[in-house]
């Protein structure tokens, strides 16, 4: 089991706002192991004819429920009307935290006919992090990381399982997407999803996938829109400010794991030149986990020129955030090009084995280096 002290301080804290958290991330990535690690929680399985017979009376089964012990309903979409229950939790009884979990947002499932504004808060929760990879392993086995990717199944499994990726992909479709979605194209949708992975952290191009996969533009981007909602995909905006030579508008897309991008492209091994890319999607998870995914951007101009990342903090200030494997191969011009337009903000270079973050100078910029643990953007 991978300890995840990291995200059940995250839970602390939003019960400390409201007393119910929808806890969302793809199947297989720790949801219910997380929820088992909550300290006294009373875990109830939805998935379980048992606790669906338990969960039809919501009046009665809350008002048995002791307010000091928090009540875990995992894969809650399962039970016949689930935002009632919630909605019931919130109003009559305020003082019971509820970790409730589920793969997509709350909105979107289609059983929730509330979406609870104002009742809960929502938390998504990714594949491991490399920091909970460095606490769990004790050791920076980076390239088992980013080969076999984030799920905990797949991740601590001793040996490798060539066909997990396919069996998640089964399940995926037929649990969520179908299901959730109504998506009866299957071989058009996995085709979409697996062009995707192909292409993680490229430029978004919805007319080349719609020839790729003989869907139309508007099915591609339907299907995409499911993808991000189901956290299969993430979309990062590119950030501009009115200068002339920005990209304004084309996103740069991201497969949701690692494990899954060299799935699709059937790799074995890490070779030295698939470890940066990679290794963006775990700076990304990390960015992601710690801000708004609003404020996240990437930038690049017409000349090739780009920052990985890009925080806005506000309209003067954005940080930037390059993701290397190893700091030495940081090349400044990218850089120096951004902060000709924007001056004010932090400059982050983030790389997986720096054991102390430190601070340095190339030319007019200064760098602050760290690993994902100390990164406090």
């Amino acid at each position: 089991m991978i300890a995840r002290p990291f995200w059940l301080e995250r839970i602390a804290r939003l019960w400390a706002q409201k007393s119910i958290v929808w806890l969302s991330g793809v199947r297989r990535v720790g949801k219910t192991s997380l929820c088992r690690q909550i300290p006294d929680g009373r875990y109830f399985n939805c998935d379980l004819p048992s606790v669906q017979r338990q969960l039809a009376d919501p009046e009665f089964f809350l008002a048995q429920q002791n307010c000091k012990v928090p009540l875990l309903l995992d894969e809650i979409h399962r039970i016949a009307d689930p935002a009632n229950i919630l909605k019931i939790a919130a109003d009559e009884y305020p003082h019971l935290r509820i970790l409730a979990t589920g793969s997509s947002t709350l909105q979107t499932t289609g059983k929730f006919r509330d979406s609870l504004t104002d009742r809960k808060r929502s938390l998504h929760l990714p594949p491991a992090l490399w920091r909970e990879c460095l606490d769990t392993f004790g050791q920076t086995d980076c390239d088992r990381r980013l080969l076999r990717g984030g799920l905990p199944g797949v991740l601590l499994n001793p040996q490798r399982e060539p066909a997990f990726f396919e069996d998640w992909l089964d399940g995926f479709y037929a649990r969520d997407i179908q299901e959730l979605f109504g998506v009866r194209n299957r071989s058009g949708f996995m085709a979409l999803l697996k062009l995707v992975a192909l292409r993680n952290g490229g430029l978004l191009d919805v007319s080349d996938l719609a020839k790729e996969t003989g869907m139309s533009r508007p099915t591609v981007m339907s299907h995409l829109d499911a993808m991000e909602i189901a956290h299969a995909i993430v979309r990062v905006p590119p950030f501009h400010g009115g200068g002339q030579r920005e990209i304004v508008r084309r996103p740069r897309v991201y497969a949701f794991d690692t494990g899954l991008v060299a799935h699709v492209r059937g790799w074995e091994t890490i070779r030295e030149g698939d470890r940066g890319l990679l290794w963006e999607n775990l700076v990304l998870d990390e960015l992601r986990s710690v801000q708004a995914p609003s404020a996240i951007h990437y930038w690049r101009d017409k000349s090739q020129r780009e920052i990985d990342f890009v925080i806005e903090r506000s309209d003067r200030v954005v940080d930037a955030v390059e993701a290397k494997i190893n700091p030495d191969a940081f090349e400044p011009a990218g850089l120096a090009a951004f902060r000709s337009l924007y001056p004010h903000g932090r400059n982050w270079i983030v790389c997986p084995f720096v054991r102390k973050p430190y601070v340095l100078r190339k030319g007019e910029l200064v760098l602050e280096v760290c690993s994902t643990d100390h990164f406090t953007p």
